[in-house]
């Protein structure tokens, strides 16, 4: 299987969970400790309060978009796409199924946490903050090539290339968001953990049921694990 068993997973699960809740948390009780946490952060990598069309801005803007929700349904069909063509097919539909309800989890904790975007955010930018919805999808697609793709590749050093690139990706979305000013930096560090907890029970639910599925379905049988 492209996902093998680890002893640890539960283990990941638990810390990123647990962080994820406690900085939730601080968020619903509008903690004093991580306003001053989200300023200090704001100021390091959000240096355009007034949306200055610059270098910088306009970059930023690009990554953002590349890893908005939408976007990310444009890579997902086009990852499943490839995995389906080479008899990936339970991979495929792991992979639509993680980010689909990653998404309805960001979603539903938004309206849980109800947290405001900041005073400065761009006018097309609505909807609440905590957890940036763009960094959770977009963790989410990255997470199935670094799992299902990359491991794919056969020469090592193209491997670790990769895998790095894809996490820099990712680094590059948070700090979009933040440089912008549609999230504070916290609802990228909160959505991040989520992502990753998430991602730790979808991983089990493969171990579990891949091979059910493969069986069960006509349309999967000679899908490769």
């Amino acid at each position: 299987m492209l996902i093998g068993q680890d002893p640890n997973r539960w283990k990941r699960f638990m810390v990123s969970f647990v962080l994820f809740l406690i900085i939730a948390g601080m968020v619903m009780s509008n903690s004093m400790i991580l306003q001053v946490l989200d300023s200090v952060f704001q100021a390091l990598f959000g240096p355009n309060p007034n949306h200055t069309p610059n270098m910088t801005y306009h970059l930023m803007v690009v990554v953002a978009f590349l890893g908005s929700p939408k976007m990310d349904i444009v890579w997902m069909l086009i990852i499943t796409f490839f995995l389906w063509g080479f008899k990936y097919k339970v991979p495929a539909l792991w992979a639509w199924m993680t980010l689909i309800v990653g998404d309805l989890l960001s979603l539903i904790i938004k309206y849980v946490v109800k947290r405001d975007r900041p005073l400065q955010h761009l006018s097309h930018d609505k909807g609440y903050s905590f957890p940036s919805g763009h960094v959770v999808s977009f963790f989410l697609v990255a997470a199935v090539l670094f799992l299902i793709v990359v491991p794919l590749i056969k020469k090592a050093a193209v491997r670790v290339i990769c895998q790095l690139l894809l996490i820099l990706a990712v680094f590059l979305v948070a700090v979009s968001r933040i440089y912008l000013y549609a999230h504070y930096p916290f609802d990228t560090v909160g959505a991040m953990l989520l992502a990753y907890a998430w991602l730790q029970i979808s991983e089990t639910l493969y171990l579990t049921f891949a091979g059910d599925v493969k069986n069960r379905w006509k349309m999967t049988s000679n899908s490769k694990l």
